[in-house]
């Protein structure tokens, strides 16, 4: 176990290493009673669904197993780090992941109103956080809106029913469209999210993809 007063962005990194997770931001602002940093973890790619499809959770046939694979490995992480594990399910109460991605300066509002991340664009998923009582700095680890410098923009015109927009999202329409012939997304991951240039390089098998839409519909 790492000490807690000693605990640095290498420490994480490099434990988070570990089990295919990547150190997605930091925080260190509005955070919660007790925490001075929460650190943001999300998948590592190019090959997290592999370590994870080898886990017990993947494989027991229970429900939820990727909530539960990361209730271990982010607890598990969490002991070793002496921090205190938060995760992005589990509520209500829920924790606010959303404030905490765009907070951290990595995550910000895409054209077509999802999350998009400087290093897994639309494809930006959080497994959980680590939340440490001392403040844990980096005067280098903030990234810039991929968005900013894309100019065709394909994830605004993807949508096959259009279910996606800046200021709203037609759920049932979304899970609806799931079921035409026409569309793909069911089985190889919203068009959406795929047709996003920074997704397409962060290296996320379509196996995976396909899994969180399921879960969705």
């Amino acid at each position: 176990m790492v000490n807690r007063t000693q605990t640095n962005l290498d420490d994480v990194e490099r434990e988070a290493a570990a089990s295919h997770l990547s150190v997605f931001g930091l925080v260190n602002d509005d955070t919660p009673d007790g925490v001075e940093t929460i650190v943001l973890l999300g998948p590592r790619e190019p090959g997290f669904w592999a370590f994870f499809s080898c886990s017990v959770e993947y494989k027991d046939g229970r429900a939820d197993p990727l909530d539960r694979w990361s209730s271990r490995v982010v607890g598990n992480l969490a002991q070793r780090l002496g921090a205190k594990p938060f995760f992005p399910f589990g509520g209500p109460p829920y924790q606010p992941f959303t404030t905490w991605a765009r907070a951290s300066k990595r995550a910000f509002i895409s054209p077509v109103g999802l999350l998009v991340h400087d290093q897994a664009g639309l494809m930006i998923s959080y497994r959980g956080a680590l939340g440490f009582s001392h403040t844990i700095e980096s005067t280098d680890f903030f990234g810039e809106n991929p968005c900013d410098t894309c100019g065709d923009q394909p994830c605004v015109s993807a949508c096959p029913v259009s279910a996606l927009a800046a200021e709203s999202y037609d759920v049932s329409s979304c899970k609806s469209s799931l079921e035409e012939p026409q569309s793909d997304c069911l089985s190889m991951g919203c068009n959406v999210r795929r047709m996003c240039p920074v997704s397409q390089s962060y290296g996320r098998q379509p196996e995976q993809s396909a899994f969180h839409m399921r879960a969705f519909k």
